[in-house]
């Protein structure tokens, strides 16, 4: 069967995301891919907290399925989470003192494992293919 070029590059981009997603986990010593990018967009905030619906956006999961994944990091003690004054029926996710530590250890093996990884040989190839990846919907600039 012939597909046209736009749906073999998706198709494409969602096996490599799995295939990078099952490589990094293997790589963090422990750390999951899905964790390290909860823990990203908590260092990435000035206070080191969000409410938990504004995570779930920015990881691409359900409220539920940011619950279930934060379940497991608060019990070893990367995230916490906290009542908001304003409104009861909204927690934030804070970023705990060890969950800072895991990450920017994890960042540094993680900007090492894509240094290795990434095929492309100049940073014209890279800075393309990131303005695609934007282009589709990617957020990190």
């Amino acid at each position: 069967m012939k597909i046209n070029e736009n749906l073999k590059l998706i198709l494409n981009l969602n096996r490599v995301q799995q295939t990078l997603e099952r490589r990094f986990e293997g790589y963090l010593d422990g750390l999951g891919f899905s964790d390290f990018i909860i823990l990203f967009h908590l260092y990435q905030d000035s206070d080191g907290k969000m409410r938990r619906i504004d995570l779930a956006e920015k990881v691409g999961l359900t409220a539920s399925g940011v619950t279930r994944q934060l379940l497991s990091m608060e019990k070893i003690g990367l995230v916490g989470r906290r009542v908001n004054k304003n409104d009861a029926r909204s927690t934030y996710v804070t970023l705990r003192s060890g969950g800072k530590r895991k990450f920017e250890e994890a960042m540094k093996q993680a900007e090492l494992f894509c240094d290795e990884l990434t095929p492309l040989k100049n940073s014209r190839e890279t800075m393309s293919l990131s303005k695609l990846l934007l282009e589709l919907g990617g957020k990190i600039r």
